[in-house]
């Protein structure tokens, strides 16, 4: 019998942090990209790297970035499936020092030349944690409402996106800031009590300095 035909509706297997958690990091990186992919470099650690194949882990992250979700019965046929559209798939060995065993780096190449360099790690019961995003630290599990906003670091760059998430009635659980350095590429991690509407988006991604964003909705499992 095959791992998947054991996954029921919330993809409860064996493991999960191979299997759920696995799709999770892949559908977080399919809307990080923000469109469909062509290309994708799989690097994995540790447990990942031993089991992959026996557990379903390939399947669940090309499922994943292919913008199935964790009960997605297509999960199954994922890698013929990317076959099938033309998608290029790779895994390879990777060893990252002080990663969690489950940890991967997906290298994501989007239809439009869009490049994503995101890398994750599931920590079981489903749950993840993304640690970088193009080669920026950042820290944030995706259990709740949260938003990314790449920006450039200039002054009252944060102010100005809070300040129009305040107008809005929309009240900010946490905020982080991450950059490269002063004056250059940097990121914002927003995780929100309710769900911005798509003027609200619009309106942020106007703003001086904003290089786009993403939201990720809460997952309706916690």
């Amino acid at each position: 019998m095959d791992l998947f035909d054991l996954i029921g509706p919330v993809m409860i297997g064996p493991s999960s942090s191979h299997t759920a958690g696995a799709a999770r990091i892949g559908l977080t990186a399919r809307m990080l990209l923000g469109e469909e992919m062509i290309r994708a470099e799989i690097g994995l650690h540790g447990s990942f790297a031993k089991t992959y194949r026996g557990h379903g882990t390939d399947r669940a992250l090309v499922g994943g970035l292919m913008g199935m979700n964790v009960d997605d019965v297509r999960l199954r046929e994922s890698l013929a499936l990317a076959q099938q559209a033309g998608i290029s798939v790779n895994f390879y060995q990777i060893n990252i020092r002080g990663a969690h065993p489950n940890t991967v780096r997906l290298t994501v190449t989007g239809k439009s030349g869009r490049m994503l360099v995101i890398e994750a790690a599931s920590v079981g019961g489903g749950n993840i944690e993304v640690h970088k995003i193009d080669g920026l630290g950042v820290n944030f599990t995706g259990k709740e409402n949260t938003m990314i906003i790449r920006h450039t670091d200039v002054t009252g760059a944060i102010a100005s996106i809070t300040g129009t998430l305040a107008s809005k009635n929309v009240n900010i659980a946490n905020v982080q800031g991450y950059r490269r350095q002063q004056g250059g590429d940097a990121m914002i991690v927003m995780e929100l009590d309710g769900v911005p509407d798509a003027e609200t988006l619009k309106t942020i991604e106007s703003l001086p300095g904003v290089q786009g964003s993403t939201f990720l909705a809460r997952r309706s499992d916690v």
